[in-house]
Formats: structure tokens, sequence, C-alpha cells
């Protein structure tokens, strides 16, 4: 995803981040590009959170107790960027992006376009919780 505009919210459904094998990378590597980035979910909120936590993500958004569409609405008027992007696994979110007034994108392209690897997520070793200023 090299050039894109650093002016940009992206949503990772969970569904779509669980397919990638690094997704504490890849949320390091998408703020590179991305002003902002989040999980959006409809599964309680726990269950986002053991996720991120267990993988070391520092999210700007997430979902909530809320419906991913109107979540993705609300992120949408909460956060004033020139592009929304919604990363998914699926037609019903491609659907829903559309419904939300986002653009869609399949994590396989994402993952293509941004040289993701795709795979069962495995935990960071790379550093401590020493290193990092935003993990308690």
């Amino acid at each position: 995803m090299d050039g894109g505009s650093g002016d940009m919210t992206l949503a990772f459904d969970l569904d779509a981040l669980k397919q990638l094998a690094y997704p504490d990378s890849v949320f390091n590597d998408a703020r590179q590009w991305s002003e902002y980035v989040g999980v959006i979910s409809e599964q309680p909120t726990y269950v986002v959170t053991n996720f991120t936590r267990k993988h070391r993500i520092r999210q700007d958004f997430f979902s909530g107790p809320r419906g991913r569409e109107e979540s993705l609405e609300n992120v949408k008027e909460q956060f004033d960027t020139d592009r929304h992007v919604f990363v998914g696994t699926d037609e019903a979110d491609a659907d829903l992006a559309e419904r939300a007034g986002w653009e869609y994108l399949a994590v396989e392209d994402a993952a293509e376009a941004a040289e993701w690897e795709l795979g069962e997520p495995e935990a960071p070793t790379e550093s401590s919780d020493e290193d990092r200023d935003d993990w308690p």
C-alpha cells in the first residue's frame, strides 16, 4: 500500500485481522500511511480487547458495544480524513462498507498490496513491554 494518503482512517474487521500472521506489524505498518487505525467487530468488547492486547496492538478506535455499521458511521463522523477504508473478508463486509460510506478492501488484496503475510496470527516477540510507551 505504498504511496497511500496519510490522511486516511483504516478499519479492520476483527475476522480480517485474524487472517494476518503478524497483526501487530500490520498495525505498525499501517500507521506509516494512515492517520487512524482501529478494529471493528460485532464480538463483545472483551474479545477485541483480548486479541489486541495479546498481539500488542494499539488501536485508535474500536467498535465497542455497538454494531459494525453504527461503529463505522461513528468513526467516520469522529475521524475526519480524506479516505475511510474498511478491510474485511467477504461480500457482506463489502456491502457493509458501502452502506456506511467507506471504501472496501478485501484482506487478501490489502495483504498483497502492503506485503503483509496471511496466516494464523502469531504473538509478537521482538520487543518487551518495557520498550513500549503505550503498554502498561
